[in-house]
């Protein structure tokens, strides 16, 4: 009875909180429909990744010579590959590398146009040295920096996240130099500058809270440009391992069989598209939510 009585307690006083919870996510779907059919999208695809091993698939590498080429239907929904290999379980388990790696590229970079942002937007003798670099690697067309960075790691997910870490960090450091160089020509920072206040105080009370923003809305668009980088670079031959199904390497090995067997393409094309369609839509929306100017219009 005591149980009963105390979680009968606690589901009263999460309910106003799930109202409250609801509520706030019917104004800002009404106030910013972009924003919140963007992260519809990129919710259900994280869903669909987390879920795939219930979702009604099969081992997405079990091969059945017999019944290759069988195009969709209610026993393979997706169709099968040259191999027999189910499309629809090889389309699911394949978001989950997509999604992996977008998550991960954008957090590292992010990360690190944070530190190295803030160090060359703010000393100018840092600027002159690492910003060489950067323009260096941006002078270097992103998918052919990508490929020959796995041509020298190898092929796995892990060294793929490295690949595109060090092709997006020049541009995420370049965006994060720009917010501090405008950020510390500000009078605020000159008065902290003023009353004594040390280098590294003013750079992560001042500056840095000041940077989240467009920090928030350029890993959105880092996350999107992994995604197809990871694909390009698959679809290439120069990304994971052909055991691991990804989009880019389920679209490459159907390319050959395309007048054949066009749902071997077509099915991870589409999950790749709205995917990519729906992190840049939330991106889009986060922008026009966080920037002050554009807020005032809407």
């Amino acid at each position: 009875m005591a149980k009963e009585q105390r979680a009968t307690g606690l589901s009263i006083r999460r309910a106003p909180k799930v109202r409250g919870l609801l509520k706030a996510s019917g104004q800002l779907a009404k106030s910013n429909p972009t924003m919140a059919s963007g992260l519809v999208i990129v919710l259900l695809m994280v869903l669909i990744a987390i879920s795939a091993p219930v979702l009604f698939t099969e081992d997405p590498n079990a091969v059945e010579p017999r019944n290759r080429f069988v195009g969709p239907s209610t026993d393979n929904w997706f169709g099968t590959d040259v191999v027999g290999r189910d499309v629809y379980s090889r389309t699911i388990y394949g978001s989950r590398v997509s999604l992996i790696v977008a998550a991960a590229v954008a957090s590292v970079t992010t990360l690190s146009a944070v530190v190295v942002g803030l160090l060359v937007g703010y000393y100018r003798w840092v600027d002159m040295a690492v910003m060489r670099i950067m323009d260096g690697l941006m002078s270097i067309p992103a998918i052919l920096l990508a490929i020959a960075l796995m041509a020298v790691f190898g092929g796995s997910v892990q060294n793929v996240i490295i690949a595109l870490c060090v092709v997006e960090t020049p541009r995420a450091v370049r965006v994060m130099r720009a917010a501090v160089l405008g950020l510390k020509e500000e009078m605020f920072i000159d008065a902290a500058r003023a009353v004594g206040a040390p280098t590294y105080r003013i750079l992560a009370r001042h500056i840095l809270p000041n940077t989240v923003a467009p920090l928030i809305v350029l890993a959105t668009f880092i996350a999107a440009s992994a995604i197809l980088l990871e694909a390009y670079v698959s679809f290439l031959g120069a990304g994971v391992s052909q055991e691991t199904p990804t989009w880019g390497s389920i679209m490459a090995q159907g390319r050959q069989y395309l007048s054949r067997a066009v749902w071997i393409i077509f099915f991870p094309g589409v999950f790749l598209t709205l995917t990519v369609l729906g992190i840049n839509i939330a991106g889009d929306g986060l922008r026009d939510m966080l920037d002050p100017k554009l807020r005032r219009r809407m």
